[in-house]
């Protein structure tokens, strides 16, 4: 190889790794998966290769609009008039002993809401353009998760578990699915700011590293290292070869090496990234009518409208996962205190573009098959904290599903007469993690990965799909 005779091989492939850009390849070097590669040694070849689903699937791709802290279920898309009747009066049954910080008395929304759209779903003045969408979307009122903290509510939003690292949910279905476009990342995620548990939330955990989202923060310079400007791409192409070919002798006398053809793969795999992803990731090339649409050059929408708007140029390329975090801060959506005054400013911030990315995915025929997800870790207590906030709430709340084979036009499920408990149709987080996975194709029980012994699922041992918001 020449060079410092100091230098090891694998010092070398890493420095080498260093100009190929695009994902994180020094990570993927340093983590070891011999033992995954050994089982399954053409996935370690060809992780992103396109794999057959376990049933006709009714999406192919999917956008989760996360919104970190937890909107308020009562003041957005679960109307309480009983709230409004009996504001200022302590709630009329006992608290979960379940109680992160102890809120007062019932605290109605200040907002109205109204009827829209030929379904007459009912949301907030807050959401007047999302509202404008309902027809195309399935509010699901009964959403129960585990966890009264940040850190193991989003753990389990992501990822389905509370306390320990595990493969999230864009992990699970590249892995499972493979990716239709194999010049980009299979699974992509968004956050302009840190958020809670960072990295764990798009972590491939103990699945290969492959599978592990790559993080985009900051919109105007997307990926790291994604230029090459020491070679032009005929020398690096024989850069590549060359090291293929030390690859290959150092295989020649091993029966099986997998986790070094998932090396060479992921080497193959960033050279063809930097002639696609340059111009995926280029908002500039949309029609200024496209960036007005989504809010691009407002100050109040101009952050989220372009997170919104590159999902929609990567889904349309066939990126499978793209994971956006509504974050000009972390947990911009925890509201326990400035309600009246912060609430408002995250819903004009991000309901034109999420509109827009609605609209927008409709016209060019990719909301049939593209399942939009937007929610957070938990809701928000019908109970005032303070004056003027609402403390975190797992046991009732609200998400909703659109495109992708999702019945729109549909509520699902509901909480008490003050938004408390869901008691109508509950849908744990692991249910909803199965119904996911059922519309992009998946058995959610056959999905497995073999770990320290065990299979290891998405779902873990739990999930039923919601059939009933599923189309027929």
């Amino acid at each position: 190889m020449g060079g410092n005779p100091c230098v090891s091989r694998r010092e070398w492939l890493t420095r080498s790794g260093c100009g190929f850009g695009l994902l994180a390849l020094a990570d993927l070097l340093a983590r070891e998966s011999s033992a995954v590669c050994a089982d399954e040694p053409e996935r370690a070849a060809h992780p992103y290769a396109v794999r057959t689903p376990h049933h006709p699937p009714r999406a192919r791709r999917c956008i989760f609009l996360y919104m970190p802290g937890g909107p308020s279920h009562v003041d957005l898309l679960d109307p309480k008039p009983r709230l409004l009747r009996d504001n200022g009066k302590p709630l009329p049954f006992a608290k979960p002993k379940l109680e992160r910080t102890r809120t007062g008395n019932l605290l109605a929304s200040p907002w109205k809401f109204s009827k829209h759209g030929q379904s007459g779903i009912e949301v907030s003045e807050l959401l007047p353009r999302l509202a404008g969408c309902v027809d195309d979307i399935c509010v699901v009122r009964s959403l129960v998760a585990d966890n009264i903290n940040h850190t193991g509510a989003a753990l389990q939003m992501c990822t389905g578990e509370q306390a320990f690292s595990r493969p999230s949910m864009g992990s699970w279905l590249v892995y499972g699915l493979g990716t239709e476009n194999q010049n980009l990342p299979g699974f992509v995620v968004v956050s302009p700011a840190e958020v809670f548990q960072g990295a764990q939330l798009w972590a491939s955990s103990f699945l290969p590293s492959a599978y592990q989202g790559t993080l985009v923060r900051d919109l105007n310079h997307p990926i790291a290292n994604l230029g090459n400007a020491a070679h032009d791409s005929q020398q690096q192409r024989r850069k590549l070869d060359a090291l293929r070919r030390f690859n290959e002798l150092h295989k020649r006398d091993r029966v099986i090496d997998s986790a070094l053809d998932a090396r060479i793969a992921s080497f193959e795999l960033a050279f063809r990234m930097q002639k696609e992803a340059p111009e995926a990731f280029d908002l500039a090339r949309e029609s200024h009518r496209t960036q007005r649409l989504y809010g691009i050059g407002e100050p109040t929408t101009d952050l989220f409208g372009r997170q919104c708007l590159l999902a929609r140029r990567l889904v349309e390329r066939g990126v499978r996962f793209v994971h956006l975090f509504d974050a000009p801060v972390n947990n911009a959506w925890d509201h326990h205190g400035g309600l009246r005054e912060n609430l408002p400013r995250r819903c004009a911030a991000v309901d034109q573009p999420i509109a827009a990315l609605l609209r927008d995915l409709k016209a060019r025929g990719l909301l049939d098959d593209t399942l939009v997800l937007w929610g957070g870790e938990f809701g928000r207590t019908p109970t005032a904290e303070g004056t003027n906030g609402r403390e975190h709430h797992p046991f009732g709340f609200t998400m909703w599903l659109g495109g992708g084979g999702v019945r729109g036009g549909m509520v699902h499920g509901a909480t008490d007469d003050f938004g408390w408990h869901a008691v109508e149709n509950k849908v744990h987080v692991h249910d909803l993690h199965a119904t996911i996975l059922h519309l992009m194709g998946i058995d959610h029980e056959k999905l497995t990965f073999r770990h320290g012994g065990r299979d290891y699922r998405l779902t873990d041992v739990h999930g039923q799909v919601v059939r009933t918001i599923v189309k027929g």
